[in-house]
């Protein structure tokens, strides 16, 4: 269906929303949508996709391309790779008229590309870091122009800074993901766990998350803490840690002290991750009927990154194989859970567990230990 130009007064309302927006989004992912959205809606196109360097892997990709997944092409191909290679903007009115037109794409997809404006845009170094690429002018003429060019040009000028200055945020918060994990492998390395128990737990916490209702921003933050739930073993000595026999009462005690160790650890951060980690740090044994450890809360009282720390931890631990015990069968697993619904777990984490029990099954053996 064509559309109209938008008015000069059209045009400035979206580009002041989309600013606004922008300027007060720390998420990369968030970023990348509202770039795509703002220049389809400035230039009247049909879709909009933003490209970025995979310098690493010498490509270009982008994970917003209205209407399609992921796309990933050779540095240097396509007009997008052209135009990021030359630094010069390019504006053509038939694709399939234009050699450097990466057609596979559209045979993957069905799309039919017609009319393409791409322009590269830059950091405040002048480097360029990626490129806007605005497909199918959907006006009666069909063809973009010079004023499009001028405007997606401006697009693209202020979303460069606004993009580096997130990228540099997310390789912060991707740092400090890393450092997280690897402190909580720590831990399990050290009682004879997997690796993969603490990266199972994250996803597990994430889908839970999400099932009860937490944004995807509370979600992804507790995946990232939760690696750290056992971080206070790192307190407790290997003869007790590791001990084969039944432990003593003495003992029991010192394993349980792991809690207090971590949230003591990580409790005196303002980062939110590190606050966030402790919780599930000290949380994660709390019981809902308040029979739990290190200070017996109950119901709502235990924090509710605790409660689902709790679940996750549980599920792994009984449904994966340990050189002292075999995986329980998911049907006893379920049992158990039926059991302790109201009890151990939260009733609403316990019905998230029971939704989402295919997905969690998923994640567990995409994630297997290696035997």
């Amino acid at each position: 269906m064509n559309r109209t130009e938008l008015t000069s007064e059209q045009l400035l309302s979206v580009i002041f929303d989309y600013m606004a927006k922008i300027s007060s989004e720390s998420q990369l992912s968030n970023v990348l949508v509202l770039m795509a959205d703002m220049g389809r809606e400035m230039i009247v196109a049909d879709r909009c996709t933003v490209w970025l360097i995979d310098e690493a892997n010498e490509e270009l990709y982008t994970t917003v391309a209205h209407g399609v997944k992921m796309i990933r092409i050779p540095y240097g191909t396509g007009l997008v790779g052209h135009a990021i290679a030359t630094g010069e903007a390019i504006v053509i009115e038939d694709a399939y008229d234009d050699p450097r037109h990466h057609a596979e794409n559209d045979r993957k997809t069905g799309y039919v590309t017609k009319s393409v404006v791409t322009i590269p845009f830059r950091n405040h170094e002048g480097r360029t870091i990626g490129a806007y690429q605005a497909v199918n002018k959907m006006t009666e003429a069909g063809k973009f122009t010079s004023k499009d060019l001028e405007l997606l040009s401006l697009a693209a000028s202020y979303a460069g800074k606004s993009l580096e200055s997130v990228m540099l945020h997310q390789e912060i918060v991707d740092t400090q993901r890393e450092i997280i994990s690897a402190m909580g492998e720590i831990g399990e390395i050290r009682s004879k766990e997997m690796a993969n128990h603490v990266r199972r737990v994250a996803e597990y916490s994430y889908v839970l998350a999400l099932r009860l209702g937490l944004s995807p921003r509370e979600a992804d933050l507790l995946r990232t803490a939760s690696p750290m739930h056992d971080i206070g073993k790192v307190a407790i000595p290997d003869a007790v840690l590791n001990k084969p026999g039944k432990l003593t009462e003495e003992e029991y005690e010192l394993i349980k002290s792991h809690t207090r160790v971590g949230h003591q650890l990580l409790k005196g951060s303002r980062r939110e991750l590190l606050s966030a980690a402790a919780i599930v740090a000290g949380q994660h044994h709390e019981k809902w009927d308040g029979s739990g450890y290190p200070h017996g809360l109950s119901g709502a009282d235990i924090h509710i990154y605790g409660r689902i720390t709790a679940v996750a931890d549980v599920f792994d631990a009984l449904s994966a194989e340990r050189v002292y015990k075999s995986a329980w069968p998911i049907e006893r697993i379920e049992k158990l859970f039926e059991e302790e619904r109201g009890r151990h777990f939260d009733p609403a984490v316990v019905d998230a567990f029971f939704a989402e029990l295919p997905r969690l099954i998923e994640i567990r053996d995409s994630l297997a230990d290696e035997s």
